[in-house]
This record gives C-alpha cells, sequence and structure tokens, in this order.
C-alpha cells in the first residue's frame, strides 16, 4: 500500500493544530516545544523546519483568529447601516469564527498579560481596539436613532457582550443547546430583555 505524505503545507497545518490543542490545554507558556513535536511524532528539531519559534506558532494561531473576527466586523458594519442589524450580525459571525478558533481564545484569555507584553504581538492591542470601537460606534448609533436606550453605557455594554460571546465557546459541545440556539438566546436576551 503506497502512503501519501501531507504536503508542507498540510504538515505546517497540522503542527499549528495541534500546538494550539496543547497552547490550550496547559497554556502557552508551560507548553514546551519538545511537548509539541512529541505530539505530532517529530523530534523537536524538526519543528524548527517549519517555524523558528514557538512564538511564531501563537502568531499565526492569534493572527488566523483576529483575521477572521475582524473581517466578519467590517462585513457587517459594511452590508448595514442598522445598528441592530449589524449587531446581530456580528454576533452571529463572532460565535462562528470562536468556536473555529477555541485554541485562539483560550490562549488569548489565559496569556493576553504574555501576550500584550511581547512587541512582536502588538497587533493584539490594535485590533482589540477596533472590535471595541466598532462595537461602541453601534451602540452609539443605536441610541441616537432610538433603538437602544439613551442611558446605555456603551463601553460597559461592550465589555459585557464580549465577555459573554467568549463564554460559550468554553462549555466544549453542549448536548442540551445548539449554537444557533445559544446564538439566539443572546440575541433575545439583549434586543427583548427577561421582561414579560
Amino acid at each position: 500500500m503506497v502512503t501519501q505524505s501531507k504536503s508542507p503545507s498540510e504538515r505546517r497545518a497540522h503542527l499549528v493544530r495541534l500546538a494550539g490543542d496543547l497552547f490550550a490545554e496547559k497554556g502557552f507558556r508551560a507548553t514546551t516545544v519538545r511537548e509539541i513535536a512529541d505530539a505530532a511524532g517529530i523530534l523537536s528539531g524538526s519543528l524548527y523546519h517549519h517555524f523558528d519559534s514557538k512564538e511564531s506558532i501563537g502568531d499565526e494561531i492569534l493572527s488566523a483568529f483576529l483575521e477572521d473576527v475582524l473581517a466578519g466586523y467590517r462585513e457587517a458594519v459594511r452590508d448595514t447601516p442598522d445598528p441592530r442589524t449589524a449587531i446581530e450580525q456580528i454576533v452571529r459571525s463572532s460565535t462562528a469564527n470562536l468556536s473555529r478558533h477555541r485554541a485562539a481564545l483560550t490562549m488569548l484569555q489565559n496569556d493576553w498579560n504574555y501576550f500584550s507584553g511581547q512587541p512582536r504581538f502588538a497587533y493584539l492591542r490594535t485590533t482589540m481596539k477596533e472590535i471595541e470601537q466598532t462595537w461602541i460606534e453601534l451602540l452609539e448609533r443605536g441610541k441616537q436613532t432610538g433603538q437602544f436606550r439613551a442611558d446605555l453605557d456603551t463601553r460597559l455594554t461592550y465589555r459585557l457582550l464580549r465577555d459573554i460571546l467568549w463564554l460559550p465557546t468554553s462549555w466544549r459541545s453542549s448536548a442540551t443547546w445548539s449554537t444557533d440556539q445559544i446564538i439566539d438566546g443572546l440575541l433575545r436576551l439583549l434586543f427583548d430583555g427577561i421582561r414579560a
């Protein structure tokens, strides 16, 4: 039986997935290059054929995640002038991206202080600022158009919603609720509240 070996790009993607799983499980700083290589079944030195450092792997994971998140935000803002519709679109795209990039989200949650202090990861602060600004602008526009309450604290609302959006990804797979049910529940809670 002839076995086809993986192409360099497939091998690289496989190593990134393995490393991401380890970073999410153990933490970025606690995971060693040796552990990544062991999980891949290769020697530590072989890992350096694909990446110059552990930080390069982390960079690839985080930048891919944030590029996807920002693409969803930018598309939502570009596609609709209506703040509520744009927020709904952002919630849906964010949830899909967070589900696809669980390792990156866990890395950010667990090792934010490390990453944000490294010059290589300076883009994290810039990206997070753009995400925050998008939310605040949409919430402010909704206040101005009368869609949202006039007394809404937009910065506080953004922080609460951001953290709520990140929570379901830590629930793992839920046998009780599908991802769509969770999103719909969040949007109903956000826009309709719990009052009868």
